[in-house]
């Protein structure tokens, strides 16, 4: 994994889903974060192959309830992200997974009270010994490369020290958002802190905060000096804007919809990532939004986005045989290859 000029979507509670991830990396996402998942839940899982559909799925013990799913195609660009306020229990969550991904980053900026709570997330930021703790120990126990993200802390002093403490653990990078832990999203982020954090550090940097178009990029690096660059809400609302000339909404929004018929993707969080981006442009109160509230399944998107072809010929060839729905009935011979429809 190689930190250096690299476009990165942050991760994102129930957004950085594999769907979600793929898109941003057809549109030109370099490293793709999953959601942040808590190291309690993972000890709860086991490592299952789907064969199904070609996936690799970390499932909960006793259910069919997926907590993470990857595939190969990503193998060399996914990060997953863990919420963890202990080493021990952190190594044994990361070795699960370690695997089937890129890297292991270890989330110390998420400001939720959940998060906090815990002691996990924005709170580790106040205990630096742990963080050394938990980073030494994935770093000896990994053959993968470990990370962390963080914020800014109440002075720029103290987010420097933070930084070069995390360095000395040998880290492969470290992503600063540009927020302390009291601002909200609609507060400007703060890009000259950031550049003070990599004047200070010799490891990649990567920067993170108020990347709305693909122009962006170049500013936020031209800046803060940064290795990189991450970006959150500016993906969701299009994921295209990795690419220069990126795509319209509507365009994205289907794309998305195929690859979460592809990869069977659960429902409720194809409905809230959809929702999130029509709520960026409209409303929910017009039809689409209502259409997306309403639907019970993947046959009820796919209908919505025009994707009943595309819908029944995944299922038919996954299973193998002739399928029959309330778009009717298909001959595998009438349908195109989907994966070049």
């Amino acid at each position: 994994m190689e930190y250096r000029n690299k476009l990165v979507l942050a991760p994102m509670v129930r957004v950085g889903t594999l769907p979600f991830r793929l898109l941003a990396a057809q549109y030109g996402a370099d490293i793709t974060y999953g959601e942040e998942i808590i190291d309690h839940k993972l000890l709860k899982c086991e490592r299952r192959i789907n064969d199904a559909i070609g996936s690799i799925d970390i499932v909960e013990k006793g259910t069919e309830n997926v907590v993470f799913r990857t595939c190969d195609q990503e193998r060399n660009q996914v990060v997953f992200q863990l919420g963890t306020s202990d080493a021990v229990r952190a190594l044994t969550a990361a070795q699960l997974v370690c695997k089937d991904v890129a890297a292991i980053d270890i989330n110390m900026g998420c400001p939720k009270a959940f998060s906090i709570s815990g002691g996990m997330g924005a709170a580790l930021l106040k205990k630096p010994d742990l963080i050394h703790d938990i980073l030494t120990t994935l770093k000896r126990n990994l053959c993968i490369p470990v990370t962390c993200k963080i914020r800014l802390l109440n002075s720029t002093h103290d987010t420097v020290e933070l930084a070069r403490r995390i360095e000395k653990t040998m880290v492969s990078a470290v992503a600063v958002h540009g927020r302390r832990v009291v601002d909200r999203p609609r507060d400007p982020a703060n890009w000259s802190e950031i550049a003070n954090v990599v004047d200070a550090l010799s490891i990649p940097v990567i920067a993170n905060g108020d990347v709305f178009e693909h122009e962006d990029f170049q500013r936020i690096r031209e800046v803060t000096g940064s290795s990189s660059v991450m970006v959150a809400r500016g993906a969701l609302w299009n994921a295209s804007i990795f690419h220069p000339v990126g795509s319209p909404i509507e365009v994205v929004k289907r794309e998305y919809v195929r690859k979460s018929i592809l990869w069977d993707h659960d429902i409720k969080s194809t409905k809230y990532t959809l929702k999130e981006m029509i709520m960026h442009y409209t409303s929910l109160e017009l039809p689409e939004g209502k259409a997306v509230t309403r639907a019970e399944n993947l046959s009820d998107i796919a209908r919505l986005y025009e994707e009943e072809k595309y819908y029944e010929s995944i299922n038919t060839n996954r299973l193998g045989v002739t399928v029959t729905s309330e778009f009717g009935n298909f001959g595998i011979e009438s349908l195109q290859d989907p994966r070049t429809d």
